[in-house]
């Protein structure tokens, strides 16, 4: 039976912070545009802050639609879930912001993770509602591996490879609200 939480407790923490992958999901204001659901999962890229704060690195890749969405309108909802014996799935629902790599906050910020050439921002997530349900239908699942991708291909762009790639790819979102608009043109 699912239950509600005022806050992120220590077992909270303890599960959420052992997950290989966790999912983020956004929307734009109103009744058009797409729902974006993003899965998460280079080790060390996410933390709980405190008991009502939780943040991600955000790294360069094809799109930029949670940052479009968060800065639009701040919703977001985070979900982790167990694929090994004890089910369990755990969702934090917040108001998000964006510390882009340009903002003068974001060293401090970024400082919570370890170095990526890819990181475009961190997303902070103000967390209002917090809920578990059981997972007894998810499948058991084992990491083999983490994928070796993502940090190797943005350092053979090199840093201006990096801002040429966002500048094409995540300026707007898919439905055109802007994203990561952020790069010096």
């Amino acid at each position: 039976m699912g239950k509600t939480y005022g806050s992120i407790d220590e077992r909270l923490k303890a599960f959420v912070e052992a997950q290989s992958v966790f999912f983020v999901a956004t929307a734009p204001s109103g009744d058009g545009g797409h729902v974006n659901l993003s899965p998460k999962g280079l080790a060390d890229t996410f933390a709980v802050i405190d008991e009502h704060t939780v943040a991600y690195l955000d790294l360069t890749a094809s799109g930029a639609e949670t940052i479009a969405h968060v800065r639009q309108n701040g919703r977001i909802t985070v979900m982790f879930c167990s694929f090994d014996r004890t089910p369990n799935i755990v969702r934090l629902h917040g108001r998000g912001r964006v510390v882009s790599r340009y903002d003068d906050d974001f060293d401090a910020w970024a400082g919570r993770f370890a170095p990526n050439p890819a990181a475009r921002a961190v997303i902070v997530v103000d967390v209002e509602r917090v809920s578990d349900s059981c997972g007894f239908s998810l499948p058991l699942m084992s990491l083999d591996a983490e994928r070796d991708l993502l940090t190797p291909n943005m350092e053979r762009r090199g840093a201006d490879g990096i801002v040429a790639y966002r500048q094409q790819k995540n300026r707007t979102s898919i439905d055109g609200l802007p994203a990561f608009d952020d790069d010096p043109v």
